[in-house]
């Protein structure tokens, strides 16, 4: 990495394990040397007057598809992690769906080569599970991945778990936190098996949530939890949608929790209204849903049911979004909009910026024993964002970074914008441009 000079924040609304306190941050060596109030310069180094503004940690993003290997025209690992930064997010943990899936070690690592000097942020890549590789899962090293993927419902090539057996020996022998998707697919196909006798091909988009039910996620959601129970796995279920999945879990502190739940920030700011005119721009898995599932899914934030806010950025092109319903894929680019939609729950004072936080940035931290990052900590490596609360921006097209171009926020207004983002001490993104700064580095996980 290039030598980045010491930098001393001051003046600043730090934020940071449950308190918002005003005080000063030093910035050495890419690490957080210091946290304090009247700090003062030393020689040679750069002060950043925050200016009020709230200084909070890194976003850890612990659900993304960058899409490489494999499927870079709708996105890579340089365009997407350059988005996150963009909107504050400097770690990310990428999902295995890839061509080809990373379903072994040496799959693994590939994707490991392709991020090492590309990415801005910090990066990790979760294992793949499916029906037929359980000996390399029961081999992993639990240092080298963040968690073992396990699509419990439909997906891309040869990623669905169905065998029974093979599913009670991933939530027996996993080394590492199991992370699912979780949707019933025979549930699913009589769905659409039905609608498409209603109605043909015609099928409106508007019926996904019928397609993907609430049925369909409630049934996959409880096999997973029944599973973790019996072999005292520690699971983690990803993007729930539905008020139903909600009694299954437990509110409280995440410490001590064998079984976990997330959410994403697509989840809590769209509902089936929206698909009368965002189409297939909102068409995801699980599919968005009701407006009562979207308030439910906000209070269980609330009440620490839901432990982890992310975003399941999954980028395509506008021209398959523009395909009918039935045809086009499902998948939404979230990252450079993720902090700043979930900031206007803290607006409304429906979320408290430090619940916020813990929700994208400690949680992640620690329930995949990410070594050193998620807190505003002395020592611990300077990943940070700077957000100007009052500084209200639309989404316009033209500013989007993802490769595929297009945001489902656009023309959206948000209160609040991503001033800074530093990733190991380094400045990635300034007052609305990217430094081209890539000093993201492998995430460490203390297990």
């Amino acid at each position: 990495m290039t030598h980045t000079p010491d930098q001393l924040i001051v003046n600043a609304q730090l934020v940071n394990e449950g308190r918002c306190f005003d005080g000063d941050l030093r910035i050495r060596d890419g690490r957080i040397d210091s946290i304090g109030s009247g700090l003062q310069p030393r020689a040679g180094e750069i002060v950043v007057d925050a200016r009020g503004r709230w200084l909070l940690p890194g976003m850890i993003d612990d659900q993304v598809h960058f899409r490489e290997p494999g499927l870079t025209h709708k996105g890579d690992i340089a365009t997407e992690s350059a988005a996150a930064a963009a909107g504050g997010i400097t770690s990310w943990m990428e999902m295995p769906n890839t061509r080809p899936p990373a379903l072994d070690r040496d799959s693994l690592e590939f994707k490991y080569g392709l991020a090492a000097g590309r990415s801005t942020g910090n990066y990790a890549f979760h294992m793949g599970a499916s029906n037929d590789n359980l000996e390399e899962l029961r081999r992993l090293d639990p240092r080298s991945a963040p968690g073992i993927k396990v699509f419990m419902g439909a997906s891309t090539g040869n990623m669905l778990v169905d065998d029974p057996a093979t599913l009670e020996g991933i939530f027996r022998d996993a080394p590492t936190v199991v992370i699912t998707h979780c949707e019933d697919t025979p549930t699913i196909a009589a769905n659409e098996a039905a609608l498409r006798a209603e109605l043909g091909e015609q099928v409106p988009v508007d019926r996904h949530p019928d397609i993907r039910s609430r049925e369909a996620c409630m049934r996959s959601t409880q096999l997973a939890i029944e599973l973790a129970r019996r072999h005292g796995t520690r699971l983690h279920v990803l993007h729930i949608s539905t008020a139903d999945e909600l009694a299954l879990f437990t509110p409280g502190p995440l410490q001590g929790k064998r079984i976990t739940a997330e959410t994403c920030v697509h989840f809590l700011q769209f509902d089936r209204h929206d698909y009368a005119t965002l189409g297939n721009l909102i068409k995801c898995n699980p599919a968005i849903k009701e407006p009562e599932d979207r308030q439910a899914l906000i209070a269980a934030l609330t009440d620490d049911r839901i432990d982890v806010l992310a975003t399941d950025h999954a980028p395509h092109t506008l021209e398959e979004k523009q395909l009918p319903y039935l045809q086009a894929p499902s998948g939404l680019p979230l990252v450079q909009y993720a902090l700043v939609s979930a900031l206007e729950l803290v607006h409304d004072g429906r979320l408290a910026l430090p619940q916020l936080v813990q929700k994208f940035a400690h949680a992640p931290a620690q329930l995949f024993d990410v070594g050193e990052r998620g807190f505003l900590r002395e020592g611990f490596h300077a990943d940070l964002v700077l957000v100007d609360p009052d500084r209200p921006f639309r989404v316009e097209r033209a500013d989007v970074l993802s490769k595929c171009g297009w945001s489902p926020f656009e023309g959206r207004r948000f209160r609040s914008r991503v001033h800074t983002t530093w990733v190991n001490g380094v400045p990635v993104w300034q007052e609305g441009a990217l430094t081209g700064a890539r000093p993201g580095r492998r995430l460490e996980f203390t297990r």
